[in-house]
């Protein structure tokens, strides 16, 4: 295993499911936090290790919102993209599409422009400081409402910047139906941009349905509950509709209990499209080569399985066919090499 770690490691990686400000590293939380000393996110690294213990779905989210609250303005929104940028190339991440959540940072007094602007000059040069590619999914906090969709459809739609490629939903599910949303699903998708809202997290397989049918969603953020609905899962395999996994998350969370349960095994068995991410790796004690290697012994894959969940990813993702090619013959060839 010690050496399949270190496989996993060097493989060359694409991520679906990763949030912004759920990426940040516990350095840059305290960095941020100790600039704005009116939160009360705690600046020292222990103390921030206790306040991403969660106890349930409800707590990490008022906790998420509380490292949301310290990115207040344009120069903070860069430095925490950029340096979720190179947190990834560590990793050998080396296309990543990031979940952002524009209103938030827009309700706490930061312009669109600036935002927009902000995480664009972050991206351009993580491409070339880095080589890490980076693509954004804008999406609708589902807890604030109606009000938040009609903000994140516009700026997404009538400033649309280059590398976003998604529109999607997350939050909360309980109490936020999908089907609410559809409206604004609709005028992403007329602009050109993928839908790929979370569902059936911490709800059942109807709210998977509901995306499927109300928000016409490519892929689904999670889907954890798909298994409990066979017709569900035959639909997803025959339609090749990808499920964005993050196992430690969902034990985080409390989504599902314990990772043993997890039911990653039970959609591969069916056949459906599954790809493994991080969802927001700092505050669940994780990064994205750590779930690969909770994948592979839940899965009991070698390296040759690994690397096909790197191609699952690839595959999944809305990077260009060219860049997919280019990425797949990477992950071959540092395969083969691995395997002589």
């Amino acid at each position: 295993m010690a050496d399949l770690h270190t496989f996993i490691a060097g493989l060359p990686k694409a991520e679906l499911h990763v949030h912004h400000v759920g990426s940040a590293s516990p350095r840059i939380v305290a960095e941020l936090a100790a600039r704005h000393p009116d939160s009360k996110v705690p600046t020292d690294h222990e103390a921030l290790v206790d306040y991403f213990t969660f106890r349930d779905f409800a707590h990490f989210i008022e906790v998420y919102l509380s490292v949301v609250d310290l990115v207040r303005d344009a120069d903070d929104v860069r430095l925490l993209t950029y340096e979720v940028a190179h947190e990834m190339a560590q990793q050998s991440i080396r296309y990543a599409e990031l979940t952002v959540t524009p209103f938030s940072s827009v309700r706490r007094g930061i312009p669109d422009v600036a935002f927009v602007e902000a995480i664009e000059d972050a991206r351009r040069a993580a491409e070339a400081d880095l080589g890490v590619i980076l693509r954004w999914c804008f999406d609708i906090p589902g807890e604030a409402g109606l009000d938040a969709a009609e903000e994140t459809a516009r700026i997404a739609v009538d400033l649309k910047p280059e590398g976003l490629v998604s529109f999607g939903l997350g939050g909360p599910e309980l109490g936020v139906p999908r089907p609410q949303f559809k409206p604004y699903f609709d005028r992403a998708i007329a602009a050109g941009l993928h839908s790929v809202p979370h569902a059936g997290e911490t709800t059942g397989p109807e709210t998977i349905w509901d995306a499927l049918t109300h928000l016409r969603a490519e892929r689904i953020g999670h889907g954890t509950s798909a298994v409990k609905d066979p017709r569900l899962l035959a639909h997803l395999a025959e339609h090749r509709i990808p499920l964005e996994v993050c196992p430690t998350s969902n034990i985080a969370t409390r989504a599902v209990a314990h990772l043993d349960e997890h039911p990653i095994k039970e959609m591969v068995a069916a056949g459906v499209l599954v790809t493994v991410n991080s969802d927001d790796p700092p505050m669940f004690g994780t990064d994205l080569n750590t779930e690969y290697g909770v994948a592979a012994r839940l899965l009991d894959l070698d390296e040759r399985g690994v690397a096909g969940l790197a191609k699952n990813a690839v595959e999944a993702s809305f990077l260009d066919p060219s860049g997919k090619e280019k990425l797949i013959a990477e992950i071959d060839g540092y395969t083969a090499s691995w395997l002589q």
